[in-house]
C-alpha cells in the first residue's frame, strides 16, 4: 500500500488519518501551508511541494473542509497525475449499486443506500445517512447528522450544516451553505446562504 499523504492539518486530517489507518494505510504524513508541527505526525511539506511526491509511492487525500479550495487542490492533484485515494470508515453501510467518486471520505456510522451516487471530493460526515436514489455531485460536505430523504438531488460545492434534515424528492442547486438544524422541504433553485425550519434565504 502507498504512502498516504493527507493535505490539511487540521482536526478534520486527524479524523480521516484515523480512518486511512482503519483502511490498512502503514505510512501516513500531511501536507500544511502553515503548520510545522502536528501532533504526532510528520508535516512533510507545503502544497507547493505536491510536484515533489512520485505517483508510484504516494497517494493523496484532502481534508479541508472549505468546498472550493478542496475542488481546487483535488483538480490540481488529477492534472498532474497523481493518485488521489477514497477512504471509507469501516462502520459505514453502504448498497453494492451505490457508485462513490475518488477523493471522497465517508465518516464513521454513515448509511448510504442503494441506488444513490456520490461524487468526486466529497465529505460524508459522522452519522449521516442518505437515502435511496440520491445524487450528491462532485466537492459537497455533508456534516455530521445529516439526514437526506431518497431521491434528493445536491448539486457542486453545496455544504449542509450538522443536524440538518432534507425532505424527499427535493433539488438543490450548487454553491449553497444550509445553517445548523436547517430543514429543507422544498427545491432551492438559487445559490447562497439559507437557515431556519424550514429554510429561508439570508443572504
Amino acid at each position: 500500500m502507498k504512502v498516504l499523504i493527507i493535505i490539511g492539518a487540521g482536526g478534520h486530517g486527524k479524523v480521516i488519518a484515523d480512518i486511512a489507518y482503519s483502511n490498512g494505510y502503514k505510512e501516513i504524513s500531511f501536507i500544511d501551508d502553515t503548520k510545522k508541527a502536528f501532533d504526532n505526525y510528520q508535516v512533510v511539506g507545503t502544497t507547493k511541494d505536491i510536484d515533489k511526491f512520485d505517483s508510484n509511492k504516494y497517494e493523496f487525500i484532502i481534508a479541508i473542509g472549505n468546498n472550493k479550495i478542496r475542488e481546487k487542490i483535488q483538480k490540481k492533484l488529477v492534472s498532474k497525475g497523481l493518485n488521489v485515494a477514497t477512504l471509507i470508515h469501516p462502520s459505514v453501510v453502504i448498497g453494492p449499486s451505490v457508485i462513490i467518486g475518488k477523493g471522497t471520505v465517508i465518516m464513521a456510522n454513515c448509511v448510504i443506500n442503494a441506488g444513490s451516487f456520490i461524487g468526486e471530493g466529497c465529505i460524508i460526515n459522522t452519522a449521516s445517512t442518505i437515502d435511496h436514489d440520491c445524487i450528491i455531485h462532485d466537492y459537497v460536505h455533508i456534516s455530521p447528522g445529516v439526514h437526506i430523504a431518497g431521491t434528493v438531488e445536491i448539486k457542486e460545492r453545496t455544504w449542509i450544516g450538522i443536524g440538518s434534515s432534507i425532505k424527499n424528492n427535493i433539488k438543490i442547486c450548487e454553491d449553497c451553505i444550509f445553517g445548523a438544524g436547517s430543514v429543507v422541504i422544498k427545491d432551492i433553485f438559487n445559490s447562497g446562504t439559507y437557515v431556519g425550519i424550514p429554510v429561508k434565504k439570508i443572504k
